[in-house]
């Protein structure tokens, strides 16, 4: 089953905690602090792997964690870092943010791709250590890990795209001059997914072809399976334009001309401009006294189109259609890599200023992201990281705030989910 979107959820690594401990020694007194810092919490990394050709994998597994980071040790050893999660996708996949719709890479080289960084590790009470404050019973706790939603997206990477109304030998084609070797039959939609083959030119000198399933009129809207699978000819730097010449289903081959190129340009003004080969197939099985081959030969030169005929079905002109490809691939530049715009938001650091006092049932509650790093860095069984808490708030003007919105002695003050009895 060919799948080529998905839509998954990743989370990195919480940092460890810091970690709070004494030096204990056999006749060493006061060792003094040595409380180790915590772990680094594991990233969300993407790499290729070649032998992937679909995202089905990611219907069955849609969330992706990072382990965490451990909690520091004694004699001032770090914790362990949490693991990282590695994800393979197929050579071509976009990765985009789910939110914005902005792509964050386009993973089309071989260099792996951190989605999400774990948290770091919180600082052990060694660093909290002054001349005045020589036994710090608290330590930093570890930043979180980053969560999110993505959307993968795959945009086959070939130099050759074959396109045109479905049953025109495109499947054939690629048979023929490549060791792919796609369903082929007398009906329409016998391609349902892309097929890849690389066609060997000479020693040293080949390309990449792409089968894209049949095109319809209406396929940029959603018609058919056309709008499904025409994101996998963006990246191509040619494009192959494949008519039954022949007008085997009673269709003219002009008309199947402007259409598909109709289709081209409402999905993509800029994939119509692509340099275009087009090809007359089934010439010979051309009924006897027909134009329909002038015609379409005249029609794409006005277009400033090159030109060939061919039978792929017999196995007619194509060796003289691949040398026509690669000479034109050889004037074109590289297949085309999507820059990313994704834009990480960049959250201010949280400060004293983030503090906001309400007044719920009579109790006072001081919220925000500053109070909450604090008081998670805070021992409360400790009388001197008790005293710092209160130092800080203070100096922060939390006390200041309380009067001015009316508190009184004996008032009780909710701080970061911690209930305190408030006395001037």
């Amino acid at each position: 089953m060919f799948v080529d979107l998905a839509k998954i959820k990743i989370r990195s690594g919480k940092g460890g905690d810091g970690r709070v401990s004494f030096h204990r020694e056999k006749y060493i007194a006061a060792g003094g602090p040595d409380g180790g810092d915590g772990g680094k919490g594991g990233d969300v990394v993407f790499i290729i792997d070649d032998n992937l050709s679909t995202l089905l994998d990611f219907r069955m597994k849609r969330k992706f964690k990072a382990g965490d980071g451990e909690m520091g040790g004694n004699k001032k050893s770090f914790g362990k870092s949490g693991a990282d999660v590695v994800i393979k996708v197929p050579r071509g996949t976009l990765i985009k943010d789910a939110a914005t719709g902005s792509l964050m890479c386009d993973m089309s080289d071989d260099t792996p791709f951190i989605a999400a960084k774990g948290g770091k590790g919180g600082w052990g009470n060694t660093h909290f250590a002054t001349p005045t404050r020589q036994a710090p019973r608290f330590a930093k706790p570890g930043q979180p890990g980053k969560e999110m939603e993505l959307v993968l997206e795959l945009k086959l990477i070939a130099d050759v795209g074959l396109v045109g109304f479905p049953n025109v030998g495109k499947s054939t084609l690629l048979s023929v001059c490549s060791a792919a070797r796609p369903k082929i039959a007398n009906y329409h939609f016998t391609t349902l997914s892309p097929n890849l083959g690389v066609v060997y030119v000479d020693e040293g000198a080949s390309f990449v072809m792409a089968d894209i399933p049949g095109i319809i009129e209406g396929a940029a809207q959603g018609a058919g399976l056309g709008y499904d699978f025409l994101r996998h000819i963006d990246r191509c730097r040619l494009l192959v334009h494949m008519i039954d010449v022949s007008g085997s289903e009673d269709r003219d081959p002009c008309e199947d001309f402007e259409k598909i190129n109709s289709e081209l340009k409402e999905y993509s003004p800029e994939l119509a401009q692509r340099p275009q080969i087009v090809v007359a197939n089934k010439c010979d099985i051309l009924p006897e006294g027909s134009d329909n081959l002038e015609r379409l030969k005249k029609l794409s030169e006005e277009r400033g189109y090159l030109f060939t005929q061919i039978s792929a079905a017999a196995q007619t002109g194509v060796r003289e259609l691949v040398a026509l490809i690669y000479r034109e691939l050889s004037k074109l530049p590289a297949v085309l890599k999507y820059e990313p715009d994704y834009k990480e938001e960049e959250l201010p650091a949280p400060g004293p200023r983030d503090i906001s006092i309400t007044v719920e049932n009579g109790v006072y509650m001081v919220t925000g992201a500053w109070i909450d790093k604090i008081v998670s860095s805070v021992n409360f069984d400790d009388y001197e990281s008790r005293m710092y808490l209160e130092r800080v708030l203070r100096k922060a003007g939390v006390f200041d705030m309380l009067e001015e919105a009316g508190i009184e002695e004996r008032d009780t003050v909710n701080v970061a989910g911690i209930e305190f009895e408030y006395i001037y």
